[in-house]
């Protein structure tokens, strides 16, 4: 899943919800159940997500979401072979960047 956020420094839980088509809830219980997801809180307890959070939150989403993995069967995946899932993640998140830009050619020449 190819997310479309402006570059900040933090992103607030709904920013981070809508980006990904979820409710602010499912993003409380992803952080609780894996523990590579380390929001910020301020002094109001809310969450400021950053940029190498978003990446984790792609991770784990582009696993449970589109693979079909199970919360555990993340959690594993992700502790077995974390290099090898990471860069996985990024060669795909490369070819749909690649993909966006090529139908955005396509329709430009019609």
């Amino acid at each position: 899943m190819y997310i479309d956020l402006p570059e900040k420094r933090y992103y607030k839980i709904g920013e981070v919800a809508k980006a990904f088509g979820l409710n602010t809830s499912h993003i409380r219980f992803w952080e609780k159940e894996f523990e590579i997801l380390k929001p910020k809180k301020n002094k109001k307890g809310n969450r400021l997500f950053t940029a190498e959070d978003l990446k984790n939150l792609q991770l784990i989403y582009h696993l449970v979401k589109e693979k079909g993995f199970t919360l555990e069967g993340a959690k594993i995946k992700m502790k077995q072979e974390p290099n090898a899932v990471k860069e996985n993640h990024a060669i795909i998140m490369r070819l749909e960047t690649i993909k966006a830009e090529l139908i955005q050619i396509k329709n430009q020449l019609t």
